[in-house]
């Protein structure tokens, strides 16, 4: 009754409000996109586990009390009366531990639900945002979830956003794996070098100095050998200089005795 109550209201509203303008609705699968989400079905098998886990212990526990009981039935008629109350008051403590156990995992404030609030709500929130951007990019008016309480009566396919919501969520993780891998990069310290690589950087450091100290002398050599070969042009320059002024001077001088 309740869910056709709500069919009813929200076909009247769509009535009331289609004068107005054209409403524009779509709807999802919450089901079908958590179970395409990888951090929902991760989140989901941590919990199974620890369900189990759990499970497994309340088990054991009453078994344990089962155990306590046969054995109380068996022994009842060559016990004493004290011997009795004290094994009755042992099995209704366990029972006590048994039941707050019970209540500690699966009560309305237990563990189960603080743990699936921690590693659901999260992924939950991923989805509902997804479907924000998308509805104010496209203009929704509203957004169904086809697998809640509301029944939809007929859904066209063209209306499913699933995949949309999707998309937008893989992109959402794509950009958030980056910015995690960068500051990560950022953020790493430093490791400390092994004495091994210590020892074979010292060496390529080494091997570097020598080498540019090879590669200075060589060109202090070959600029000694041209500045040697520049003073001996200089100097040949200097006497052939000297030739030519004494040949010259020379030629002055026979010519003036000639004169005369």
């Amino acid at each position: 009754m309740k869910k056709i109550f709500l069919v009813i209201v929200f076909l009247l509203s769509l009535n009331f409000s289609w004068g107005q303008r054209s409403q524009i609705i779509a709807y999802i699968d919450m089901e079908y996109i958590l179970e395409n989400v990888p951090e929902y079905l991760e989140a989901q098998n941590t919990l199974n586990a620890k369900i189990a886990k759990w499970r497994k212990k309340l088990d054991d526990q009453a078994r344990y009390i089962e155990l306590l009981k046969t054995d109380l039935a068996n022994e009842k008629a060559i016990l004493t009366k004290d011997l009795i109350e004290e094994k009755e008051e042992e099995i209704s403590l366990k029972q006590a531990e048994l039941r707050r156990l019970e209540s500690l995992y699966f009560g309305p404030k237990g563990d189960m639900f603080s743990i699936r609030k921690q590693l659901v709500k999260p992924i939950q929130d991923q989805v509902y945002n997804a479907i924000l951007k998308i509805s104010k990019r496209k203009k929704y008016d509203f957004v169904f979830d086809k697998s809640s309480d509301l029944v939809m009566l007929y859904s066209n396919k063209k209306y499913d956003i699933s995949e949309l919501v999707l998309a937008s969520i893989d992109r959402t993780r794509l950009i958030d794996t980056k910015n995690k891998k960068k500051n990560q990069k950022k953020a790493a310290p430093k490791q400390e070098l092994t004495d091994s690589q210590k020892k074979k950087i010292s060496l390529k450091k080494e091997a570097q100095a020598k080498k540019i100290a090879d590669i200075e002398a060589k060109k202090k050599l070959i600029s000694d050998r041209r500045k040697a070969q520049l003073e001996i042009r200089n100097e040949a320059r200097k006497v052939l200089r000297e030739k030519n002024a004494a040949r010259k001077k020379k030629k002055e001088l026979e010519k003036k005795d000639t004169n005369n």
